[in-house]
């Protein structure tokens, strides 16, 4: 067994002082009376607030000499603590310590030492433990506990020294006190793996020692493997049945990772109780086990009713801690009650008037009120001070909100939220997956910071060939981000999804839209969006359907136009104009339709109308009136929509809403001088130059003008994205070369744009000019850089017949060690596919063969962890799954190898089996396999099976003549 010492050493560093006393009470119980635990008894019911009773047991044992300085140490600190102090028996007692100091033994300066660690007091710690190693002549307890000093105090000159000591200690055997010190030196390092390795040699020679088993859980969730993670907490749960470490992990799980709600908060319950019992008076610990649940359970009352009473039970326990009063408010601004929150910010600043994160509670509750003035000032007042205590990313977040109220232009706003997530993303900086990584992410935090970005988004998805706004794509890689960190978090799912809508990725929104519907059928707002999406791809049945579902889960989405809007739009797209008109005009005469501030009240709760959505109502309406021949009627709702929004930031989709009007009249000029009257500095100035641009190409058949308009939008406004516009439009009008500037310029603003790379690749194909095409991508793989663009070049090289220089570009790129990145294993997966297609054309089919075999093993893996970390990615990889598979059956069938082709078939057949319609590349997949099975199957003489896959055949695709032949 493990001595007691290194179990109550990992009590105080942890501090859990109620487990201190207890293992101390539990080792005497074995061991009798010795003065070393009775003096940790001693200390953790000081620690643990018993401060009377912790002053009576040292005083018991403050004349016994391996643990007299200790003590002495021990009661001076009491006696501070004590809310009346002794004068005058701290007076004698330091007296008394410096006169014991000068003839202390190894063992009382040891101990003095470890006292001093557990208190933090680091620097005076190492004189004692300086001094017992020089009088030890270098003992072993000594060197161990000088390690962990060292490794401990945040020096990176002593941090290396740690591992030395450690090692030298363990020379003398299995000392768990050094083992747990080299696996957190590994841990500090981010070896994790290293760290785990230590761990379970600390297991293995010691089974019973409870914090091995802690450090491997929170270890094996370092290197991102949840299944580890969570059967070792149901292992330490079966040595520890009210272990909090494990009962917490457990609850992370369930809400993290499987967005368990009901599980994940029975679990905070019992997490409650669990300290209720053993560590009734530990406020820090109450405090810090709320906080990673209250960020990362998407604002759920059940959950935040939990991490209520947890932060509750702290300020319960030390009414004078301002920290505690500012999370309580913090926690009433997750639940949307902003006079608790209020009242609680100004409590903490009476109770500390420095607080920082107190007063920029204060802020955040009267944006939100929308007191703006008394914002700004207290804002004005801490940005100075900001420059003393460095950026904050919640500081500069509430500036970027206070400026988009105030109306401040788009780019002054994305400048600050960028700001955010930049100082953001940096506190992160070499944190693990764990407890604290999902405090410090933050990703309540996180999906305020997207809603803000989407502002400023177009309403409406990208028209096919159209490049989407680039905010979509930095909303993109950081909700990315968190749902790969939280894939239980469905507002963060649903996020993605509008974003990928937005960014006319109708497919992927469709995923992540089925992933948050069929863990929560009564998400209204998934089921709305679903609407958009079905009618994106012409599917009004469908669409039909998610509005209903919508409205049976929530009634009161009725008083919201976006509902009617939708509805409409189905109704326009079935050709049932006067209906969608009579829609319309419904949505249009809702209460908060006609006031910009408005918001409807429907059972006490408000709706906002968001004014974007309020313009799309009269526009819809505007379009749906000129296709029904009412060019008089659309008129007057134009005229009503340029009233109601003048001098509003949606005034310019009016704008360009009437100049879409004058080109249904035929007044293409007219259109022309509208658009020509937005201004740079004006939002939808980009959206205004692309329209004008299409009107020059599709009415004047003018292609100069038309790039001409790219020109000038690059001119007024050069950005990455801008020149990006300008070189696709060059490639619209079959100009390459001038395209390729543009990209090269493009890429110099934003280098390490994958898409950019690859646009300027693929524009030198398209310009024939081959040779400079592969100088361009070899150039661009020596520069590091763009290591993706391997597989373009050994594409490319493929298609010239240059084999052998395929091969080895992609022979390079798989050269690498074993990656884990779910984007790299995609990479390797391609690679390796493109690699077997070469060595299919240079007629080396056993080669081919392995490279199918490697692609598939690394495309299993792809599968399991894209179900979880990128929904949207699933159907494609599913299909690229299957197309593995029926090239090696294609390989088999040619060696005559029909067993292992059938089973290659099957296996393809189980990644694209669908309904009967013919409508996504899995289909056509599946009719491929069904086909080539039949035929096997006949080859083998097995005409039962045979008739089976040709019956399959003509369900899917009644005409399928050879199906009819062979059956008849």
């Amino acid at each position: 067994a493990a001595p007691p010492q290194a179990l109550l050493n990992y009590y105080c560093q942890e501090g859990r002082f109620q487990h201190v006393r207890a293992a101390a009470d539990e080792a005497l119980g074995r061991v009798g009376s010795d003065p070393v635990l009775l003096f940790y008894r001693a200390y953790g019911a000081l620690r643990a607030g018993d401060v009377q009773e912790g002053i009576r047991q040292l005083e018991a044992i403050k004349n016994k000499h391996e643990v007299s300085l200790c003590t002495m140490m021990a009661l001076i600190y009491a006696h501070k603590k004590s809310p009346h102090p002794d004068r005058d028996a701290i007076l004698q007692l330091d007296a008394k310590l410096k006169e014991q100091r000068k003839t202390a033994g190894q063992q009382a300066l040891y101990y003095a030492g470890l006292f001093l660690w557990h208190l933090g007091r680091e620097d005076k710690a190492r004189e004692y433990v300086d001094r017992m190693i020089k009088v030890s002549g270098g003992g072993k307890e000594g060197l161990i506990l000088k390690a962990w000093l060292d490794l401990t105090c945040g020096k990176e000159t002593h941090i290396k020294k740690a591992l030395k000591y450690f090692e030298e200690a363990l020379q003398e055997g299995n000392d768990v006190f050094a083992l747990l010190g080299k696996a957190q030196y590994f841990e500090v390092r981010q070896n994790y793996s290293g760290a785990l390795e230590i761990v379970n040699q600390i297991i293995a020679n010691f089974p019973n020692f409870i914090p091995a088993f802690i450090k491997k859980m929170k270890l094996q969730l370092a290197l991102q493997n949840w299944e580890q993670t969570v059967e070792t907490a149901h292992r330490l749960l079966q040595k520890d049945a009210l272990n909090l470490e494990a009962i917490r992990m457990e609850a992370l799980h369930y809400l993290c990772r499987e967005g368990n709600i009901t599980e994940a908060s029975a679990r905070l319950g019992d997490l409650i109780k669990a300290l209720d019992r053993l560590e009734p008076r530990n406020s820090q610990l109450f405090c810090k086990m709320a906080l990673a649940f209250s960020r990362t359970c998407g604002r759920n009352q059940l959950i935040l009713q939990h991490t209520q009473t947890l932060v509750e039970r702290a300020f319960d326990l030390a009414s004078d801690n301002a920290e505690f009063a500012t999370e309580l408010g913090y926690q009433m601004i997750l639940q949307g009650k902003m006079k608790e929150a209020l009242k609680w910010y100004r409590t903490a600043m009476t109770l500390d008037e420095t607080s920082v994160s107190a007063l920029t509670g204060i802020i955040r509750c009267q944006l939100i009120q929308g007191q703006l003035e008394d914002a700004e000032q207290q804002l004005e007042f801490l940005n100075e001070i900001q420059q003393s205590i460095g950026k904050s990313g919640e500081l500069s977040f509430l500036r970027a909100v206070l400026a988009m109220k105030k109306h401040k232009r788009q780019e002054e706003v994305t400048a600050l939220l960028n700001d955010v997530l930049d100082i953001h993303f940096s506190s992160l900086h070499g944190f693990p997956l764990g407890v604290e990584y999902f405090e410090k992410l933050n990703p309540d935090f996180l999906l305020e910071i997207i809603k803000e970005y989407l502002n400023f988004c177009p309403a409406q998805p990208a028209s096919p060939g159209q490049s989407p706004s680039p905010l979509l794509k930095h909303c993109a890689s950081v909700l990315e981000t968190v749902v790969k960190t939280v894939p239980g978090l469905q507002q963060a799912v649903f996020l993605i999804a509008k974003v990928k809508y937005l960014s006319g990725d109708i497919e992927a929104a469709h995923s992540n839209l089925h992933y948050c519907l069929e863990r929560n059928p009564s998400y209204a707002d998934a089921h709305l969006l679903m609407a958009q999406v079905y009618l994106a791809q012409n599917n009004t049945k469908l669409c039909s359907q998610s509005l209903e579902l919508c409205l049976s889960h929530n009634f009161e989405v009725r008083e919201h136009p976006v509902y009617h809007l939708i509805k409409a739009q189905s109704q326009k797209k079935m050709g049932e104009l006067s209906e969608a008109i009579k829609t319309l005009q419904m949505a249009k005469n809702l209460p908060g339709m006609r006031k910009p501030t408005a918001s409807s009240k429907t059972k006490g709760k408000s709706i906002e109308i968001d004014a974007s959505d309020r313009v799309s109502v009269f526009l819809e309406l505007v379009e749906v009136h000129r296709l029904n021949g009412e060019l008089h009627e659309a008129a007057i709702v134009l005229q009503e929509a340029i009233n109601e929004f003048s001098g509003t930031p949606e005034e310019l989709r009016v704008v360009i809403g009437n100049a879409d009007l004058a080109i249904a009249r035929g007044d293409v000029e007219h259109a022309l001088t509208m658009l020509r009257n937005i201004t740079p500095e004006q939002p939808y100035f980009v959206q205004a130059k692309q329209k004008m641009a299409d009107i020059y190409l599709q009415y004047r058949k003018d292609k100069k003008l038309y790039a001409a308009c790219y020109s000038d939008l690059v001119e007024k406004l050069p950005s990455a994205h801008t020149f990006l516009l300008l070189g696709d439009a060059y490639m619209n009008i079959q100009e390459p070369d001038e395209a390729i500037e543009v990209y090269e310029q493009a890429l110099k603003k934003s280098p390490k744009d994958s898409s950019l790379a690859s646009k300027i690749g693929k524009a030198l194909i398209k310009t024939h000019n081959y040779s400079k095409a592969i100088s361009y991508y070899e150039a661009a793989l020596r520069s590091g850089e763009q290591n993706f663009l391997c597989y373009d070049l050994a594409e490319l090289l493929m298609k010239l017949k240059q084999y052998e220089k395929a091969e080895k570009v992609l022979q390079e790129a798989l050269g690498h060690e074993p990656v884990n990145e779910l984007s790299s294993l995609m990479d390797c997966v391609r690679y390796q596919v493109l690699l077997a297609k070469i060595y299919s054309k240079m007629e080396k089919i056993d080669k081919a063969i392995v490279s199918l075999q490697q692609a598939r093993e690394l495309q299993a893996r792809v599968l399991k962890r894209a179900q979880v970390e990128q929904l949207d990615a699933v159907p494609a990889q599913k299909q690229l799954a299957a197309g593995i598979c029926a090239e090696i059956a294609k390989h088999s069938t040619a060696q005559r190898n029909y067993e292992k082709a059938i089973k290659f078939y099957k296996e393809a057949l189980v990644h694209c089996e669908t309904d009967n319609k013919v409508s996504s590349p899995s289909d056509y997949f599946a009719l491929f396999f069904h086909s080539m099975m039949a035929d096997l199957m006949f080859r083998k003489q097995d005409y039962e099976q045979a008739v089976f896959h040709f019956q399959q055949l003509l369900e899917r695709k009644p005409g399928e003549y050879l199906a009819v032949i062979f059956l008849i």
